[in-house]
């Protein structure tokens, strides 16, 4: 989660906070609200965005926007998903503000996914140089923009979305109608988008900007998530709430 500023260089950093999983994520120092969720980050990005977004594609190779890298949980685990021998995967994030490589340092996010011997190179792929792709080890590629979703060009380019940014209420300006036709157009036919939000207003605005969307069980602490595709309503689970 993140593309919020973190205002200036004055600015207090985030710090760490463990999660109920025993997990970690960070608290924005501006806006007073965590990366991931409370309730637990490792079992909100693996139902939210692996499970219900990269393994529900299907696919062999999949491409990935993540929009809101934030501390590179969710990316850590499309990486996993690839030295797992699960498939191949290009993931592309923005994130115009990213932390501090001593922000993300202390989470130990490889630890906690069972690859502590990744550690470094994790890091190493958190803090590579924007704009330049980065191949590792399983197939996996890490493209990084600096570039904010709000400007963000793309046509049938990605299988898979990762809405992974600051809930509407501490962010409104990224979960409009524009944000969403911007993100459909990027999309591959047939693609998915996911998120942790399950508010009405944004499931009406995926729809308006052409989305099927269904409301599907959410993570610990969380009764719903949302899971939007490009394509046709006939091919989602029914929504009993449209």
């Amino acid at each position: 989660m993140g593309t919020t500023p973190l205002r200036n260089v004055n600015t207090p950093r985030p710090t760490p906070m463990r999660t109920g999983d025993s997990s970690w994520t960070v608290l924005h120092p501006v806006l007073e609200k965590p990366y991931h969720s409370a309730h637990g980050a490792l079992d909100e990005s693996r139902h939210v965005f692996l499970r219900a977004g990269l393994e529900a594609t299907g696919g062999g190779h999949v491409r990935v926007l993540e929009v809101g890298l934030g501390t590179g949980l969710n990316m850590l685990l499309a990486w996993v998903h690839c030295l797992d021998n699960k498939g191949t995967v290009h993931y592309t994030a923005l994130e115009p503000n990213p932390l501090h490589r001593s922000d993300i340092e202390p989470l130990q996010h490889c630890t906690a996914v069972g690859y502590p011997e990744r550690h470094e190179q994790f890091l190493q792929l958190m803090c590579a140089p924007e704009a330049v792709e980065h191949p590792v080890e399983g197939g996996f590629t890490l493209l990084q923009l600096r570039t904010p979703i709000e400007q963000y060009e793309a046509c049938d380019a990605f299988d898979v979305v990762y809405f992974d940014v600051f809930a509407p209420s501490a962010a409104p300006e990224l979960w409009t109608l524009e944000v969403f036709q911007r993100l459909h157009k990027a999309m591959a036919p047939g693609g998915l988008l996911v998120t942790y939000c399950a508010k009405g207003v944004v499931r009406r605005t995926m729809q308006a900007a052409g989305f099927a969307v269904e409301r599907i069980p959410g993570p610990p602490g969380k009764r719903h998530m949302l899971r939007a595709r490009k394509g046709s309503v006939a091919t989602m689970q029914h929504d009993p709430s449209t």
